[in-house]
């Protein structure tokens, strides 16, 4: 059957509006469509594709696994959810994990746990959830409501309630917020869809102080910042503060969908059987897929690799920007990196986007005013550099139109 980009228009529900070429093949950070045409990717399918795309190694596990056990109900359980289970643990604070399929369910499940753990322990008046503005933390009604943008929450009626929004890094807001009544807090380690906002290291130690005061889980969601992507394992580990909560999905997997909730054994308990569940959740082959991704990636080379790369792309930067004057700043860490526009490109993150593929690169936005680049963890040196010089060439098409 041939299909086209115009089979798109035809076939799928429009929420989407994807590019007019498809890719078709990809190998490590490049990829190729149906003309045959080379891309470089920086946008690692919005920071999944963690080792790039058909690692060997994940390739064989896929079809390793694939060839003796696909699916079990959750009736059992299975070799690669347990050792999987066993590495999250062994390598984080955590005691204990919950399979999900995506960053949205993985926070769904934190949401839940958080108002059982609360209102068991603490009484019905306890239902506060405080999140920030900008915050993403998934699609489902709960998630997207918990998450700090109304556009995509607004205009499917009544919400979810008792979730209240905050200003990223201003503590002060956020004490005047937080109560007794509050039974958890969630926030991203390092916004991403929001615009690729570090936090400041007194914010977060403080609301993790005033967690504890309050009595209040601290959902960490790092569906974006984990698994390597800042150079740590996860992000909480380059800030010297440990959550109650942590999501974990995109990077997880290397491209297989795949999410985990982490949490200590006091807090899981009030999970008990038939409480939460997931018809495909920790299924064996995103878990051997997930396993094999996560020991890749947990190695001094690879982690210790990222922070190179992140200067790397920094520098290069630095001298595209002399040149043409478009960024404020470039923020970010590691491998989740966010150029900033300045005011005279104000709201036109997108025209670099189409600039970039059209010079045969893929790159992302956060936001209006942001372009953002997730690439693989391992992209070499010299995709890193065409890249860039392909990168160039757009901003000097968007700069000099």
């Amino acid at each position: 059957m041939n299909v086209t980009r115009a089979t798109f228009d035809e076939v799928m529900v429009p929420n989407y509006n994807p590019a007019g070429m498809v890719p078709v093949r990809g190998e490590g950070s490049r990829v190729w469509d149906q003309d045959g045409a080379e891309y470089i990717d920086f946008a690692g399918g919005i920071a999944v594709n963690v080792l790039g795309h058909c690692h060997p190694e994940l390739v064989n596990v896929l079809t390793e696994q694939g060839s003796k056990l696909w699916h079990l109900s959750n009736v059992f359980t299975n070799e690669p959810a347990l050792r999987l289970a066993t590495k999250l643990t062994q390598a984080t604070f955590a005691d204990k994990a919950y399979f999900a399929n995506s960053g949205a369910e993985a926070n769904e499940a934190a949401l839940k746990l958080a108002r059982r753990f609360a209102l068991e322990k603490f009484g019905q008046h306890k239902d506060q959830i405080i999140a920030f503005n900008k915050g993403f933390h998934g699609r489902t009604f709960f998630t997207v409501t918990v998450g700090g943008q109304a556009a995509y929450s607004d205009g499917f009626g009544p919400k979810p309630g008792a979730v209240d929004h905050c200003e990223y890094n201003n503590l002060e807001a956020f004490e005047k917020l937080i109560s007794e009544k509050t039974c958890a807090v969630m926030m991203e380690p390092l916004q991403g869809e929001g615009g690729i906002i570090s936090p400041d290291p007194d914010f977060v130690k403080g609301v993790r102080e005033l967690c504890d005061k309050h009595n209040a889980l601290l959902i960490f969601d790092e569906v974006q910042s984990g698994v390597g992507r800042t150079g740590q394992l996860y992000a909480y580990m380059g800030l010297g503060v440990t959550p109650d909560i942590l999501t974990t999905a995109k990077s997880l997997g290397g491209g297989f969908p795949i999410g985990a909730m982490l949490t200590t054994t006091e807090i899981a308990d009030y999970l008990k059987p038939g409480t939460h569940g997931s018809t495909y959740g920790g299924n064996p082959l995103a878990c051997a897929v997930a396993e094999r991704a996560l020991d890749i990636v947990n190695t001094p080379e690879v982690l210790n690799g990222v922070e190179a790369k992140e200067a790397l792309y920094r520098e290069r930067l630095a001298q595209i920007n002399e040149k043409y004057n478009v960024f404020s700043e470039i923020r970010g860490k590691g491998m989740l990196l966010g150029c900033a526009l300045n005011g005279e490109y104000e709201g036109r993150a997108r025209d670099f986007l189409v600039a970039s593929a059209n010079e045969k690169l893929m790159v992302l936005v956060a936001g209006a005013n942001v372009i953002r680049f997730a690439p693989s963890l391992v992209i070499p040196d010299e995709d890193i550099k065409e890249g860039l010089d392909r990168f160039e060439r757009a901003v000097a098409a968007v700069a000099n139109a």
